[in-house]
């Protein structure tokens, strides 16, 4: 059935299965000592009676040890009369102990007595002429139920059995009644409990079912759906903030991929347009040796923009999927940063750009060549985003957790309104003239994910007109030795 793979109807048979045990084992219990409380309480006033007969039977005549028995006292190894019952008339109760056995008829006591010779030898006239002798056991007085009776029986040691009873219709009937109080007790609060289960299983599963619908269209392709919870402190509640959390990153992965598509689309439109251009120019009819090999310049200038996109790509791609190298190696960022700059050196001097050094041997774990993607992005960036004349500061500092990088130009800086984009990919701050001088937009989107890959951070803080400074701040892998400088102007 459908109903027993529903998690709330699952919940609601346990709950009432566990009420049922535990409301019967409770009701039993009551009603057993109910029943005991009853039970002994005439028990007790049977016993008593049992003592007044007793006491008439074999009434103890023996004088004091310490004292001379008395002319005409029987032996002691013969009873006090020839019989115990020498005629059944002859036995009567005084009248206090006689209205003991009197009250509302048919709850009064009786009494009954049988001789030695299993005669009725003495019966009270309430008492039924159907009962039974019991067997004869000498000892204290013993019960047992009959139908409707209850009765307390002795067997004396001259063979005498006394009984007495009862009849307990009126206990019995109350017994009863307290059962039909307890089973309807029982089942008010069953049915009260279900209902409790119920309301308490339909609210805490309730942000199931939101969960589960806020899913499905998702899943539809609607990724703008949240979960609406109030009780956000219950595992229920926390679950589904986890869950919009995770699908608010999966939307925000999802644009991301949708507008990379689109840009790394544009990017790579103009080049393969540039290509075709040529190719059908230089196809369209016989040109001169030289016009060809201008439009093959052309070719390769676009095909090799394309190579660099499509290589930028890929870097990204595997930053995307934690491609990062296994074998991470203690590296000298010093030393990595002062090759970098080596290598840009050259641009710096055709720019007029001054370079100032401050170069201290920082470790850290990574992968060098990526490191030196880093360095040289930072400054290709410097120099490019610079004014004529202008300055880059470059640092390296060993701190005692960390190794910092920093770059500062005297550039253009970078306007409050671009500086929270400028990690995006394919984000450009200068739109008119990035693109035509060659850039992607991708190198700081590669930097940021080099620097994330090695549990590193990147900062930068700019000021339009006074140029920008890059932070980087990488993790290092085991304790730094001792720190040596250098400046080189």
């Amino acid at each position: 059935m459908k109903y027993f793979h529903s998690i709330r109807w699952r919940l609601q048979l346990w709950h009432g299965l566990l009420l049922v045990f535990v409301l019967t084992g409770f009701g039993f219990t009551a009603w057993q000592l109910q029943r005991a409380n009853h039970l002994n309480r005439v028990d007790h006033e049977l016993e008593q009676r049992m003592g007044i007969i007793a006491g008439m039977v074999r009434p103890d005549t023996s004088p004091p040890p310490d004292r001379p028995r008395p002319r005409g006292f029987p032996p002691a190894n013969r009873p006090p009369f020839g019989n115990p019952f020498p005629e059944p008339a002859n036995l009567r109760l005084p009248a206090r102990e006689a209205s003991l056995f009197e009250g509302i008829p048919g709850q009064e006591f009786y009494y009954i007595i049988w001789l030695p010779n299993d005669q009725q030898g003495v019966l009270s006239s309430s008492a039924p002429p159907d009962a039974p002798r019991p067997e004869r056991i000498p000892g204290p007085p013993a019960f047992r139920s009959r139908g409707t009776f209850r009765e307390c029986f002795q067997a004396t040691p001259s063979r005498e059995c006394l009984l007495v009873g009862r009849d307990i219709r009126s206990e019995l009937a109350d017994i009863r009644r307290f059962a039909w109080l307890l089973g309807g007790a029982g089942g008010a609060v069953l049915l009260l409990g279900l209902a409790g289960g119920w309301w308490v299983s339909t609210r805490a599963l309730h942000p199931i079912a939101d969960i589960s619908a806020t899913a499905a269209k998702i899943a539809t392709g609607d990724l703008t759906q949240r979960i609406h919870t109030t009780d956000t402190d219950s595992e229920l509640g926390q679950l589904a903030r986890d869950l919009n959390n995770t699908f608010a990153r999966l939307q925000a992965s999802f644009a991301r991929q949708s507008q990379f598509t689109a840009d790394a689309s544009h990017e790579l439109r103009t080049p393969v347009a540039v290509v075709l251009t040529q190719t059908q120019t230089a196809l369209a009819r016989e040109r001169p040796a030289a016009e060809y090999r201008e439009s093959l310049a052309a070719c390769q200038r676009a095909a090799q923009r394309m190579r660099g996109l499509i290589e930028c790509l890929l870097t990204l791609a595997r930053l995307d999927s934690a491609e990062v190298p296994a074998t991470l190696e203690s590296c000298d960022l010093g030393g990595i940063v002062g090759e970098a700059v080596e290598l840009v050196r050259p641009l710096a001097n055709e720019q007029n750009i001054h370079l100032d050094l401050e170069l201290s041997q920082a470790h850290c774990r990574g992968n060098a060549g990526q490191l030196a993607q880093v360095a040289s992005n930072l400054l290709t960036n410097a120099i490019h985003y610079n004014r004529p004349g202008g300055s880059v500061r470059i640092s390296v500092i060993c701190e005692p957790d960390a190794a910092l990088f920093c770059v500062s130009d005297t550039g253009m800086g970078i306007p409050p309104a671009d500086l929270p984009h400028i990690f995006e990919r394919f984000y450009r701050v200068d739109k008119a003239r990035s693109g035509a001088q060659g850039h992607s937009g991708l190198g700081l989107a590669i930097t940021q994910a080099i620097v994330h890959a090695h549990g590193g951070s990147i900062e930068v803080a700019s000021e339009p007109g006074q140029g920008s400074t890059f932070e980087v701040r990488l993790p290092t892998g085991s304790k730094n030795p001792r720190s040596a400088s250098w400046t080189n102007d």
